[in-house]
């Protein structure tokens, strides 16, 4: 018998009150087509509601393709717990996400923890054992004793626990029934069996089923294309079907926002590195480039959302991907491309010409392993204590993604991002720095809105090595604190540096050494 049915029949039978498992990263693998069905029954018929979503990352860009923003209709979603929200307005219309409006609204119960243990605590689901049980988060605002990941007044019940194990704190994350996991692939034969073969991730899609079929529930798959039985290699079959009940097809399933197909992301048709056009004179290219020379050759390297994505594109452009040299600087990010070139803005978390692919549980079983030993990550705000924000700041609430789990078990860490924002200008030509416009808000303050990762611990603790570089300042993070390291040349270091921070650093030298001028051309 045939799992191949249609989008309404699909989404019928999910009562309210259920909890769906859902699969998404930003714009890759979101099954679209299937949530807005979903969506649009509960506008017809008021069902189901109260659902409970359990979302490892946020699937939805808020541009043409809105994910979980569809389920986000008043009433029909009560909890949400997520590894990351999405902030930016819609280009075209300019409307901020409605999941963004219900967590502000204080409409639904909202949690954010670190993707890492959200695609670990779905493995522990899956093998129904009592729970997730993990260092990694002590001390942030996933601990108890912080928020316990709740971002909204509404959400009361602790959901996480701390408990002592062997001495050492750990936090702890009871199982959860999954009633519906809702999942996406490139095609499928009429028994559900699930291949992947033009998808660049592959993300929870199998930890979602195992979980789901655990827990007795049910799991539809939406794909682009069906295939006939045996038609397909057996090792290219991720999913298997009999951990599918539902398929459903749609033809116009895009691969991103704005990108029906692309063999790049796969690793055939593969593009020059030269090819990528040069950033373009600014701060964000200063600090790319500073950073990049902290990046260490043949040593696994994982790049984060934002400024630092942006530094594989200064080693194309400068040359260093030439011939083979592409791998004297192997590359991953969150989501499991390994090698190529790391894409940046909403395209970021598949690579152009991946070497290779792994599930999202995998590449955390690496990250949680130190096995990334080097990693680039972006800054919202640094405090006195050596906290780093990037999950709560001003109006923006985008979580912490992947961010807890990479900082924590990483040795060499390079944080970076502009000194100020909020309308910051500068001149980044001739050989030194300019400020043209000062930006509203400093990123150096007394204390963080909200504690993503305690830098410092790591460095006292575990050894880390951290720096921290800005258009007009490099620092390291010390055991006992800041040390400046350097200035733009342009820039006065008390007034366009030391004044601006809400605390002063541990130490800065008397002759402070000056950026690289190379870097301001």
């Amino acid at each position: 018998m045939s799992k191949i049915t249609d989008f309404e029949t699909a989404v019928a039978d999910i009562p309210s009150g259920a909890t769906l498992a859902i699969v998404g990263v930003i714009g890759w693998i979101v099954p679209e087509k299937l949530l807005r069905s979903l969506g649009q029954r509960f506008l017809d018929t008021s069902a189901p509601g109260d659902l409970t979503l359990y979302v490892p990352c946020f699937g939805g860009d808020n541009g043409a393709i809105k994910g979980i923003d569809n389920l986000m209709h008043d009433g029909m979603t009560k909890r949400l717990i997520t590894g990351s929200f999405i902030n930016p307005p819609d280009p075209e219309t300019g409307e901020r996400p409605r999941s963004m409006g219900q967590v502000r609204a204080n409409k639904i119960e909202a949690y954010t923890f670190h993707i890492g243990v959200m695609m670990h605590w779905l493995r522990e689901i899956a093998r129904r054992s009592p729970g997730y049980l993990t260092e990694v988060g002590i001390g942030t605002f996933v601990d108890p004793d912080l928020d316990g990941g709740k971002v909204t007044p509404c959400a009361t019940e602790d959901i996480v626990e701390k408990i002592d194990f062997r001495g050492k704190p750990h936090l702890f994350f009871p199982s959860q029934h999954l009633d519906y996991g809702i999942i996406r692939a490139t095609s499928a034969d009429k028994h559900g069996n699930l291949c992947f073969e033009d998808d660049p991730l592959v993300s929870s899609n199998l930890a979602i089923a195992l979980a789901v079929k655990a827990c007795g529930g049910k799991v539809i798959a939406q794909v682009k294309r069906t295939y006939e039985p045996g038609e397909r290699h057996a090792h290219m079959v991720k999913v298997p079907g009999v951990l599918v009940d539902h398929v459903v097809v749609d033809p116009d399933q895009q691969l991103v926002t704005g990108i029906q197909d692309d063999a790049r992301f796969l690793g055939q048709n593969r593009m020059d590195p030269r090819e990528l056009q040069p950033l373009k004179p600014g701060a964000p290219t200063v600090i790319a480039r500073r950073s990049a020379s902290m990046i260490n050759e043949n040593e696994l390297t994982i790049y984060g959302f934002g400024a630092s994505s942006s530094i594989p594109t200064i080693f194309a452009t400068e040359g260093r991907f030439d011939g083979d040299g592409i791998y004297n600087y192997p590359s991953t990010t969150e989501h499991g491309s390994y090698g190529g070139i790391v894409t940046s803005g909403w395209q970021f978390s598949a690579n152009y010409n991946p070497d290779a692919l792994l599930d999202g549980v995998t590449q955390f079983d690496a990250i949680h392993a130190g096995l990334c030993k080097t990693c680039a990550l972006a800054f919202a705000q640094f405090d006195a204590e050596g906290n780093i924000n990037v999950s709560k700041f001003g109006s923006a609430n985008p979580g912490s993604g992947g961010f807890i789990d990479i900082a924590h078990n990483a040795t060499n860490l390079v944080f970076n991002g502009t000194f100020t924002t909020g309308g910051l200008k500068v001149d980044a030509t001739g050989g030194k720095l300019t400020i043209l416009q000062e930006g509203k808000v400093s990123k150096f303050v007394p204390s963080v809105d909200q504690v993503t990762y305690p830098l410092l611990t790591g460095v006292r603790e575990r050894g880390q090595t951290a720096h921290i570089v800005t258009e007009r300042a490099v620092f390291a993070v010390t055991p006992d604190g800041l040390e400046l390291l350097e200035v733009a040349p342009g820039i006065d270091p008390k007034a366009q540096v030391l004044d601006l921070m809400g605390f002063a650093p541990v130490r800065v030298p008397d002759q402070i050494p000056l950026m690289d001028p190379k870097l301001f051309t």
